[in-house]
C-alpha cells in the first residue's frame, strides 16, 4: 500500500466544484463543457433588428381644398369678432354677448368631439354654464377679468367633480384633467371681448388683434395649399414657409392699421399688437395639429372632420382674446 500521497492536480473534483462555485451561470466551452452552446436564440434577427431600426414614418397627406377652407373659416371668424365689436354701443352689448356665446357653443361642440373627455355630455353642458355665466358677467359686471377667472374655475371644479361619478370615467378624468381645463378655458375666453368693448381702446384693440391673427392663420392655410415646404413634421400636414409668412403679413397689416387709428396707436404699436396675435393663433393651431397627429398615430379613431378643423382657428381667437386683453392694459396703457 503506498501512502496517500497530496493530490496537486489544479483540475480535480473538488477544485472544480469550488471554481463552479465562485462562478455561477453557464459553463465555459472546453472541458466540463465541451459543446458550446449556440447562440443564434440570445441574438435578434438582423432582417427584424433593421426593421425596428429603420420603421417607416407615415407622411400626412396636405388637401390643398381642406386648407383654403380653413383658412376661410378664419378670415371668417375674424371678422364677425370685428364688426361685432365694432357695432356694439354701451347699451347693446347684449347682442354681441350673444354672437360670442354661439361662437362659445361652436368651439365647445368642436372641442368636445375632437379631444374626448371623459363623461361628454355632462362635460359639454356644464361648460356652456359656465360660458354663459361668464358672459353675463362680462355685460352686467365690473370691467375687472378677476370674476371671469374665478367662475372658470369653479366650472373646471364643478366639470371635474362630475367625470368622477361613473367609475368608467374615474380614471380618464384623472388623466384628462387638463384636456378639461383647455375646454374650459377656451369656451370662456371669448366673455373677455365684452370686457374690452367697455373700454376706450378696446375696440381699436380687438381690431389691430383679430385682423393680425385672421391675415396670419389665412396666409399661412393658403400656403400650405399651394407650397406646404419645408414641412414642419412628417405627420403634420403644415409646412413653415406659410407659418412664417403669414406671422409676417399678419403683423404688416396690424402695423397698417395702427398707423390709421388714433393715439395711442402707432404703427410700431400696431406692429406690436399684430405680432402677438399672429404667435398666438399659430401657436393653438399648431397645437391642434400635432394634437391630432399623436391621436392618429396612438390608432384612435377619428372624430368628426367638421370638428376636427375647426378647433384650431376657434382656440387661435380665444388666446387672441386674452392677448388683446392684456396688451391693453400692460402695453398700451
Amino acid at each position: 500500500m503506498f501512502p496517500s500521497m497530496p493530490n496537486d492536480d489544479p483540475w480535480d473534483a473538488e477544485a472544480s466544484q469550488q471554481v463552479a462555485r465562485m462562478n455561477p451561470g453557464r459553463p465555459k466551452a472546453g472541458f466540463y463543457g465541451a459543446v458550446p452552446e449556440e447562440e443564434g436564440g440570445d441574438r435578434p434577427d438582423s432582417a427584424d433588428h433593421e426593421d425596428d431600426e429603420f420603421e417607416e414614418i407615415p407622411i400626412a397627406t396636405v388637401r390643398p381644398r381642406l386648407s383654403a377652407a380653413i383658412g376661410g373659416f378664419a378670415a371668417l371668424l375674424a371678422i364677425a369678432l370685428v364688426i361685432g365689436a365694432h357695432a356694439t354701443g354701451p347699451g347693446s352689448r347684449v347682442s354681441y354677448a350673444i354672437v360670442l356665446f354661439g361662437v362659445q357653443l361652436l368651439g365647445l361642440l368642436a372641442w368636445t368631439m375632437a379631444l374626448h373627455p371623459p363623461a361628454a355630455g355632462a362635460t359639454a353642458a356644464i361648460v356652456a354654464v359656465t360660458a354663459l355665466a361668464t358672459d353675463y358677467l362680462a355685460v352686467t359686471g365690473e370691467d375687472a377679468l378677476l370674476p371671469l377667472i374665478w367662475v372658470t374655475l369653479g366650472g373646471f371644479a364643478v366639470t371635474l367633480v362630475a367625470q368622477m361619478i361613473r367609475a368608467e370615467d374615474r380614471q380618464r378624468a384623472r388623466d384628462s384633467w387638463r384636456t378639461t381645463l383647455i375646454i374650459v378655458s377656451g369656451a370662456t375666453a371669448y366673455s373677455i371681448m365684452i370686457l374690452l368693448v367697455r373700454e376706450p381702446l378696446g375696440a381699436q384693440a380687438i381690431l389691430v388683434c383679430c385682423t393680425g391673427a385672421g391675415v396670419a392663420l389665412l396666409t399661412a392655410r393658403l400656403t400650405d395649399a399651394v407650397f406646404p415646404k419645408p414641412r414642419i413634421a412628417l405627420q403634420v400636414p403644415r409646412g413653415a414657409t406659410g407659418i412664417v409668412l403669414g406671422a409676417m403679413l399678419g403683423t404688416l397689416a396690424a402695423s397698417l392699421l395702427g398707423s390709421y387709428l388714433v393715439l395711442p396707436f402707432t404703427p410700431a404699436k400696431g406692429a406690436v399688437l399684430g405680432l402677438v396675435a399672429a404667435v398666438a393663433a399659430h401657436l393653438i393651431d399648431l397645437a391642434v395639429n400635432f394634437g391630432e397627429a399623436g391621436r392618429r398615430l396612438a390608432g384612435e379613431a377619428p372624430t368628426f372632420w367638421l370638428a376636427r378643423h375647426m378647433q384650431g382657428p376657434l382656440g387661435g381667437f380665444a388666446l387672441t382674446a386674452f392677448a388683446a386683453y392684456s396688451l391693453v392694459h400692460l402695453y398700451l396703457t
